[in-house]
């Protein structure tokens, strides 16, 4: 009797299979390039590197600016729900969301996948969702990689991971150095949950049956705040700006202000979305959501008081900004008053 041989495709990679999912990428690649007006990358997908060609940019002592991030555990829902077309506009927005707060212009975007078994259907579902976001953010995506790894993730499970790199004029950079005492800060609406406390709303969600009406907000795509924020920036009309994701308002807003001045937030202004009134009615105290969730402000803008209603001009209806405190100079960085409605 023969002895089987060893593969690589018998210890759970199919490389075949992973080179399919490649031509897949690379068609749908070139027809994203084709859409837009102008081309940038220069026929990445394949090769050993990523391309992107900044010679047309015109753009006076550019700085580039980079980020990383992933969508946490929120890909247990996915794959709880089966649905994986909207997890990678996460994975795109935590990324671009991310470059807009320095006033960078998202360029290209790179997505890294791993799973424990190569399902064509599930990793073709979450790549059109990241080209549905970098379509959202006007970049491109020029690469990544596509991991299968038996034995690290089960059979089902999968990560994602995303690096994106934005420009910026160094004259136009959002730093901390340009906000003022006396200016306001304005929350911009989230669309839920976004990408951050998935691990608390997953333990929450063992013990208790999400009402049918907030289901949806479950896994509803995060934001992407980029056309909005480029308008203002274009319009000079941002003294700083912040990204609210892990840590809640209580730590991201005073990373964009300097040490000599405060922040101060009236609690009683935010607008708090019902999907985090019924995560607070599980015995979650205040404070925990404060610094878990948005909590329903996805974004925040530090701006001149007199350009409030220029800002007002570049939002829909469903992400109006609106104002929810100030900046000053105080001993205490960061005061809250009034309290939450619930």
């Amino acid at each position: 009797m023969k002895k089987i041989k060893n593969s690589y495709k018998k210890s759970g990679v199919n490389i075949s299979l992973a080179n399919s999912f490649v031509n897949h990428i690379r068609n749908l690649s070139n027809k994203n390039v084709k859409k837009k007006k102008n081309k940038f990358s220069l026929d990445n997908i394949g090769s050993f590197g990523s391309c992107f060609d900044i010679s047309k940019l015109k753009i006076k002592d550019p700085v580039i600016v980079s980020c990383t991030d992933g969508v946490g555990t929120k890909i247990e829902i996915a794959n709880k729900y089966r649905k994986f077309d909207k997890i990678g506009i996460d994975l795109v927005a935590m990324c671009v969301n991310d470059l807009i707060v320095q006033g960078a212009k998202p360029l290209f975007f790179l997505d890294y996948i791993a799973v424990g078994k190569l399902n064509l259907n599930k990793t073709k579902k979450i790549l059109k969702g990241i080209y549905k976001g970098c379509d959202l953010s006007n970049c491109e995506l020029i690469g990544g990689e596509t991991a299968e790894m038996p034995g690290v993730y089960e059979k089902d499970k999968f990560d994602l991971a995303g690096f994106s790199v934005g420009i910026v004029s160094k004259k136009k950079m959002l730093l901390k150095s340009k906000v003022k005492k006396n200016n306001i800060i304005l929350a911009i609406p989230s669309s839920g949950i976004h990408s951050n406390g998935y691990s608390l709303v997953r333990s929450i969600l063992k013990k208790n049956k999400i009402p049918k009406n907030l289901k949806k907000f479950l896994l509803k795509p995060t934001k992407i705040y980029v056309k909005e924020i480029n308008y203002l920036l274009e319009k000079k009309l941002i003294n700083a700006a912040a990204h609210i994701t892990g840590g809640g308002i209580i730590e991201n807003i005073t990373r964009s202000v300097p040490s000599n001045l405060s922040v101060n937030i009236d609690l009683s202004k935010i607008k708090v979305m019902n999907i985090f009134k019924w995560i607070k009615s599980k015995n979650v105290s205040d404070k925990e959501m404060l610094r878990t969730f948005n909590l329903g402000v996805g974004f925040c803008i530090i701006i001149e008081k007199r350009n409030f209603r220029k800002v007002k001009k570049y939002f829909k209806k469903d992400f109006m900004p609106y104002e929810i405190g100030s900046i000053s100079k105080d001993k205490k960085k960061l005061s809250f008053y009034n309290k939450i409605k619930w």
